[in-house]
């Protein structure tokens, strides 16, 4: 994908501040970061979304995911740590190469708001049931 930034970060026709590379995926610092040590992590294969990667490049990058997470942690000694990751615009992906974002917590004020509305109403747990036999019949297919 010679448009993606991303693939010219892999291709090393673009700069990226490198801090881990395997045969398979690369990690690099933020240029837009909302924390210290906000790190993207990308497969090396251009694939734009979750629903797009295979088993084996997923499996890659969560090999990757706790050795990077442990050396922010190590380095910063944040509170904690969100792994994010979006999937199409609604979802907020603005760049079309998957990719994780490891952003290491300092405090409630550190620039990012991660919430989940805890006033909406419990689903019925017979639609809940449903829901349940829905996804894991599609993962029979």
């Amino acid at each position: 994908m010679t448009s993606c930034i991303f693939c010219k970060i892999v291709e090393g026709t673009i700069p990226g501040e490198k801090v881990y590379e395997d045969d398979h995926v690369i990690a690099f610092m933020d240029i837009m970061p909302v924390t210290k040590g906000h790190v993207l992590l990308i497969p090396k294969t251009h694939r734009e979304n979750v629903y797009e990667l295979t088993e084996e490049e997923a499996a890659n990058l969560f090999k990757a995911a706790p050795k990077i997470a442990n050396a922010l942690k190590e380095e910063f000694q944040p509170s904690g740590m969100n792994l994010l990751q979006n999937n199409g615009s609604f979802a907020g992906q603005s760049v079309y190469h998957f990719h994780m974002h490891l952003i290491p917590r300092y405090d409630k004020t550190d620039g990012l708001k991660v919430e989940f509305n805890t006033k909406v109403e419990q689903f019925p747990m017979d639609v809940v049931s449903e829901l349940a036999t829905n996804i894991s019949r599609r993962l029979q297919e």
